[in-house]
């Protein structure tokens, strides 16, 4: 692909201090995300995965400029985002925006459903207030719930339904660039598929880019174009969808796959790793993977991979690459 990018990582990492003692210093440090870089074009979408606390989540809110990045550059459209203040960031709010995980959570309920899916157009001052109330009657339609929705709050809706209302509110503002943080693992699994088939449509009808994190490899593969794998805070495999599923090259993902159900087809022969993941606050020396990885190597002890190209379009961060 031979475009620009719409969305560029360079390098983005984010430490978290930790204070101990009497008078609370600064005695060790988290690394939540650790150099980490990609590109996400227009109309694509990425897929990040892994296990609970790799820092998807940080990573997705460093590019909602919601934390800041310790290291890095953040692009949007080329231009760097990393150190705009809160003013100079207010202009490209109306093209990023997210999906949260917590469809209740993300809501107030003391607003209506039309209140809250109007709040970005009234804080943007974007169009009259009959223009306002036709935009969210158009959203509510778009997202398959009638107009009469408007008028009623958070409570009254199923967690399908509320999402619904999340994703309305972030197609408020037309964005180009969505963050999607695991925006159906709240939910019960027989309307998960209707929740990611609307997101797949909406994204695809309106050219956006999307970043969709999740833990459930199964659920990223249903949506995603590139698929990044993510452990201990490091990218280790990033690849087209159709080659991290078909042929995927880190023992890490090889372990994820193996784990996905199959309907219709043989079951997969099992990796079941051994240990706990490292804490990030104390993390092995060398791969961070190396002391579950059943195809370790001495070399894997001591010296840290980095993320480098093996075929066409994909790269990981392991030594039987080397």
């Amino acid at each position: 692909m031979n475009a620009a990018p719409l969305v560029e990582a360079r390098g983005l990492s984010k430490s978290f201090p930790v204070h101990g003692g009497l008078f609370r210093r600064v005695v060790a440090e988290i690394r939540a995300v650790d150099d980490v870089s990609f590109v996400i074009h227009a109309g694509r979408t990425l897929g990040l995965v892994g296990e609970s606390g790799c820092g998807k989540s940080t990573l997705g809110r460093m590019l909602l400029r919601l934390q800041e990045p310790t290291a890095g550059e953040l692009l949007f459209a080329g231009d760097r985002l990393t150190h705009l203040d809160r003013q100079q960031m207010l202009r490209y709010r109306q093209r990023i925006q997210a999906i949260f995980q917590d469809p209740y959570g993300s809501l107030s309920p003391r607003r209506t459903v039309g209140q809250t899916i109007r709040e970005p157009l009234d804080i943007h001052r974007i169009g009259t207030p009959a223009e306002r109330r036709r935009r969210v009657d158009e959203l509510l339609d778009v997202v398959g719930l009638s107009a009469q929705a408007a008028h009623r709050y958070p409570h009254e809706f199923s967690g399908g339904q509320r999402q619904r209302v999340g994703i309305a509110r972030a197609l408020a503002l037309d964005p180009q660039f969505l963050v999607a943080d695991e925006p159906v693992s709240a939910l019960d699994v027989s309307v998960q598929s209707q929740v990611l088939n609307l997101i797949v449509r909406l994204q695809r009808e309106r050219g956006i880019a999307l970043l969709f994190i999740s833990h459930d490899l199964a659920v990223v593969q249903h949506v995603s174009d590139d698929i990044g794998v993510m452990y201990l805070g490091r990218l280790v495999e990033l690849a087209p969808a159709s080659q991290v599923l078909g042929a995927p090259r880190h023992p890490y993902t090889e372990a994820l796959i193996s784990a996905v159900p199959q309907i219709g087809r043989p079951p997969r022969s099992r990796i079941v790793l051994s240990g706990e993941v490292p804490s990030p606050r104390n993390p092995p020396p060398g791969c961070a993977f190396h002391l579950r990885c059943p195809k370790a190597m001495p070399e894997c002890r001591s010296v840290r991979p980095v993320l480098q190209p093996v075929g066409t379009g994909a790269s990981v961060a392991c030594h039987l690459y080397k």
